[in-house]
């Protein structure tokens, strides 16, 4: 298992700095699938499924497919079309379909090869243990962030929205 960790670290570690380095922003979101993707192997390897499951579903599922919907209704014009075909080539998606396939591959190597039962970690976290440190000791913490969010949610709304335009006769 410590292949396995070491394995998927690099990989999110790659997969991030091309979400920083790309310049069209689908191609950042489909790195960072693959980097939150990597990040839930790493979970896994350290013996954390509940915390892998929930990177996947909430992180590399719901949210990530909003900020696609995001991207792309923002991309409405006249050349919206044209650009949606260049996106299509194949080209285009080697990166993450190679960075997916080493990520496949560990995960068929960690079931079927690897020795069960061997992790990182001493023990499974599951989620009962999760539950009782965020709303034990680190209540306070969780509560602080999430107000963070919200502020920044707030923020986002009045720094994107356009204001109504009067029209001067």
């Amino acid at each position: 298992m410590e292949f396995a960790f070491y394995f998927a670290a690099g990989v999110a570690v790659m997969a991030t700095l091309r979400v920083i380095t790309h310049t069209n922003p689908v191609h950042a979101l489909l790195y960072l699938i693959i980097s939150l993707l990597a990040v839930a192997m790493v979970f896994f390897s350290l013996g954390a499924p509940f915390a892998g499951a929930l990177e996947i579903i909430v992180y590399a599922g719901a949210i990530m497919v909003l900020f696609v919907f995001v991207v792309m209704m923002l991309n409405l014009g006249p050349s919206a079309s044209e650009q949606e075909q260049k996106w299509l080539t194949p080209r285009i998606w080697i990166g993450p379909a190679l960075l997916s396939a080493l990520l496949l591959g560990q995960l068929l190597y960690v079931l079927f090869v690897a020795p069960s039962g061997a992790m990182i970690g001493a023990e499974t976290v599951d989620a009962k243990a999760v539950g009782i440190s965020l709303f034990g000791p680190y209540l306070l913490a969780v509560e602080l962030a999430s107000m963070l969010l919200l502020a920044a949610l707030v923020a986002a709304y009045h720094l994107g929205r356009h204001e109504a335009k009067e029209i001067t006769p």
